[in-house]
């Protein structure tokens, strides 16, 4: 058990103890990461790092102190609307990543069909590919989830949802695109439906919504997925993604201010006076506000579509060799810059012995099931790097093979 020191120590020491720390910690920021990890490049990330720094200390619970945030958190969220296709009418929040901006989704539906319709008992209709933090919302919030199964395309469509609708049901979900397999959902009959019933319908686009934008003006064949769609009442997007911002940031955004408004929460029963916030957090760092705010100003629009232009081609790239593979099976063309595979055969091959392979030659993938697969999250940093991943696949591949190693498949997350 780790005890406080007696006395302090000094601040290079403390230093280098952290550097020791991290010394079995996966070298993302040199592209070994195809998960948890972004990289945009070395100047990017070093603006992303001083912004944070800047404003590490200053509290966005309090923008009346610290007006600088409240500006900031404005313009961030403004310049995400054309992503998310916004309107004039449509109204956001920042929030410290896509699980927070789930929860808030799911607590504001569930506060606007309780005022408006005394639901209180209310459920969600979801596929079974839409993201973990919504069981997570659900179960916060006392909400059921109901799961409906996917296509063999892996993607969600209204028919499989429709069943499981009823008079508690308030939010349809689908995801642009869904984080399993790398494909989306087909939104517009998701949203119909949910205008068919009065209810609410959510696009989370946690992982596309910087990509797909880009890739639409890149001549992609993007099917409509965002609040351009009718039907569609809110979006999220993770700036800390694709966005290539410090960790902590996402936005939501709503159709309208209404919608917007069953986020927050306001009191005044203590003794402490008006107390408000917009999301789950009360005091918060200004460090990701500042980090978002000056990296989208140092990207820029046309860095964000080089960015774009890069992931998707180490993607294809990516796809294209598991495509050809004896050995390894793409479960689906990834529609943006995630993608999945498994073994053609799993009886002679174990992908997680696979992924234990690449583990000791330094690269980290994700591992998921069902089915058992590994997942790779692309973005801009393997667009020079996939030619040596590949490599390492291949003989991975044989080594797994020819000694038949059995490997795990791990977890997402953790409890410690």
């Amino acid at each position: 058990m780790k005890r406080m020191p007696t006395q302090g120590l000094p601040a290079t020491d403390v230093l280098t103890a952290l550097e020791s720390l991290r010394a079995n910690d996966v070298d993302w920021r040199n592209g070994r990461a195809f998960s948890l990890a972004y990289h945009a490049g070395p100047e990017a990330i070093a603006l992303a790092e001083e912004a944070y720094r800047r404003f590490s200390g200053e509290n966005a619970l309090s923008t009346d102190a610290f007006p600088s945030l409240k500006t900031m958190q404005a313009d961030v969220v403004s310049m995400t609307r054309d992503w998310l296709g916004a309107t004039a009418d449509s109204a956001g929040f920042m929030t410290s990543g896509g699980t927070e901006s789930i929860l808030m989704i799911v607590k504001a539906a569930r506060d606007q069909f309780r005022h408006s319709r005394n639901i209180t008992k209310p459920n969600v209709v979801l596929p079974t590919s839409a993201h973990a933090a919504f069981e997570k919302a659900c179960a916060y919030f006392d909400v059921e989830p109901r799961r409906s199964p996917v296509g063999t395309n892996w993607r969600a469509h209204a028919d499989g949802m429709r069943e499981l609708i009823d008079e508690n049901t308030i939010l349809l979900v689908a995801s642009a695109p869904q984080y399993p397999q790398g494909v989306i959902d087909d939104v517009p009959s998701i949203a119909n439906l949910a205008l068919e019933h009065g209810i609410n319908c959510h696009v989370d686009a946690c992982m596309g919504g910087v990509t797909l934008a880009y890739l639409a003006r890149l001549g992609e064949p993007i099917p409509p997925w965002n609040l351009a769609v009718d039907g569609v009442t809110s979006m999220s997007v993770d700036l800390h993604k694709f966005g290539y911002t410090s960790k902590g940031a996402s936005v939501v955004m709503y159709a309208n201010k209404m919608l917007r408004s069953f986020q927050g929460f306001v009191t005044d029963n203590w003794l402490g006076g008006f107390y408000a916030s917009s999301g789950a957090l009360g005091t918060k760092s200004g460090g990701s506000i500042a980090s978002a705010w000056s990296v989208m100003h140092h990207l820029g629009d046309d860095g964000y579509l080089d960015l774009t232009r890069r992931a998707r081609r180490a993607t294809v790239a990516l796809a294209d060799h598991i495509d050809q593979h004896d050995d390894l099976a793409l479960r689906v063309r990834p529609d943006a810059t995630l993608l999945s595979f498994g073994a053609r055969d799993s009886s002679s091959l174990n992908i997680f012995a696979v992924a234990d392979q690449l583990r000791t030659r330094g690269w980290y993938v994700d591992r998921q099931q069902p089915p058992d697969s590994l997942h790779c999250t692309v973005n801009a940093i393997h667009h020079d790097k996939i030619n040596l991943f590949v490599a390492d696949l291949d003989e991975a591949v044989a080594l797994t093979k020819s000694n038949q190693r059995q490997g795990s498949v791990g977890q997402y997350g953790n409890l410690e």
